[in-house]
């Protein structure tokens, strides 16, 4: 299926493994013009090579607002524009109520909520005067079952979808498109140091597949798609809503 996007000009943050470079990845083999970052030279320059397709590695860390919104930044200058956004960033350490203390927070915030807010900020302005965008955040199916251990995340990417959905209602008469993707359990890096051995008992997906989904949202064939939140779980989610 030829998902119409060829051509237009994708910024796909912290896309040096897992979901992130899976969705770059497909992007691109769409003939998307893509821009990653990661926090080294060396780790995303070797993405980019990975990825083909002239991908534009960018050095940035997106755990602050400041960096986040840099990265789009020096994505629309190196592409000419962003019309495709995917958020996306790492998972702060694991912990439960008891285990974590309150000054874990704002920094779990400002990785899974305001870097968000502050890409959004930074690319849906251009989106909107052109009259076509896509945004496709990269969140957790935790922000419909909350998983114990993960109380940071948990807590982070809710006001994250909380945030996106009010985004998709502002934009739904402007030509762009505002949906996040909840991914269960992929065979990644984070996944596998989370649960170790015991991922190999667990219902994961391939991190290819999950890649396919964000293109697919990015698609002409999406764009009257907008305030979606996605499970990608293989079924795991066993919630009615």
């Amino acid at each position: 299926m030829d998902l119409g996007i060829s051509g237009r000009r994708a910024a796909v943050a912290a896309a040096t493994s897992g979901l992130g470079l899976e969705s770059a990845r497909a992007l691109a083999a769409e003939g998307v013009q893509v821009a990653i970052c990661g926090r080294t030279t060396e780790r995303v320059e070797a993405a980019a090579a990975d990825i083909g397709n002239g991908c534009v590695p960018i050095v940035a860390d997106v755990s602050s607002p400041e960096g986040a919104a840099g990265f789009v930044d020096d994505a629309a200058a190196a592409l000419g524009g962003v019309d495709i956004l995917v958020p996306n960033a790492g998972g702060p350490p694991p912990g439960t109520f008891e285990s974590t203390p309150v000054d874990a927070y704002p920094d779990a915030l400002d990785l899974n909520l305001m870097s968000v807010v502050a890409m959004c900020k930074a690319a849906v302005p251009a989106m909107r005067d052109r009259g076509w965008g896509r945004v496709v955040a990269i969140t957790s199916v935790s922000v419909r079952q909350p998983i114990g251990t993960l109380i940071l995340s948990n807590t982070a990417r809710a006001g994250a979808t909380a945030f996106l959905k009010t985004l998709a209602l502002e934009l739904a008469d402007d030509g762009v498109t505002v949906n996040s993707v909840q991914p269960g359990l992929h065979a990644t890096g984070r996944t596998e140091a989370l649960y170790g051995d015991a991922l190999a008992q667990m219902r994961t997906g391939a991190a290819s597949d999950f890649g396919a989904i964000v293109a697919f949202l990015c698609s002409e064939h999406a764009r009257f798609t907008t305030g979606v939140h996605l499970p990608v779980d293989g079924g795991s989610y066993v919630g009615l809503q």
